[in-house]
């Protein structure tokens, strides 16, 4: 899928800027729980084997997205799921370490891309021509597919941490700051998948 024309190229010449090859979409999913990782994906897209439904994760049931997650690892050209650890996310602050996550997946990829399109309005530091698309994951499908990677992914690392911590009911709640999640954290304090650096995990500690 073409990324949109450069903004600084005037309309009147009707040019494109834009690198022809390989486009690879970004997103990534956590920026807003209070526990776990925060986890980014870079795809790109098989046009010969189109994928039908892409959309952006959120709006999915979860049904939906587990099906779509298992079509993408089968016909996507190559994908990358990356992570930015609990610990690097306090170290550098949630904004970083997601950019360090999308970079990650990037700098993963099999494929080199020609572009990279990344959900929002900020770009990671990458050696890649790159475009901020704010919206992108409902309107570029690279960037749908990148969301829901990186959204299943990190649902799956709450089931994980549930299985082994499940009195914070992370299989629920997914590390969001729901009413279940800080009256647990309340009664039995963080755990060390809490992201310290966040208000309510600080407030928690005893």
């Amino acid at each position: 899928m073409r990324s949109r024309k450069s903004s600084a190229v005037p309309e009147q010449l009707g040019l494109s800027w834009d690198a022809i090859g390989l486009m690879a979409g970004v997103d990534e999913a956590g920026r807003g729980p209070l526990a776990g990782p925060v986890v980014a994906a870079a795809v790109i897209l098989d046009e010969l084997q189109p994928i039908h439904g892409l959309a952006d994760s959120k709006v999915l049931t979860e049904k939906k997205r587990e099906r779509l997650y298992d079509e993408i690892h089968a016909k996507a050209l190559c994908f990358c799921i990356a992570e930015a650890t609990v610990e690097e996310i306090d170290r550098l602050n949630i904004l970083h370490a997601t950019m360090l996550a999308m970079r990650r997946a990037v700098e993963g990829l099999r494929l080199k891309p020609a572009k990279v399109l990344v959900d929002g309005n900020r770009i990671p530091v990458l050696r890649i021509p790159a475009e901020a698309i704010v919206g992108g994951d409902a309107k570029v499908q690279s960037i749908s597919a990148a969301s829901i990677l990186a959204k299943v992914h990190r649902d799956r690392c709450c089931v994980a941490m549930h299985a082994t911590l499940p009195h914070y009911g992370f299989a629920a709640h997914k590390g969001y700051g729901t009413t279940e999640h800080l009256a647990a954290l309340r009664e039995h304090g963080p755990c060390d998948w809490h992201r310290r650096s966040f208000a309510p995990v600080r407030e928690a500690i005893r």
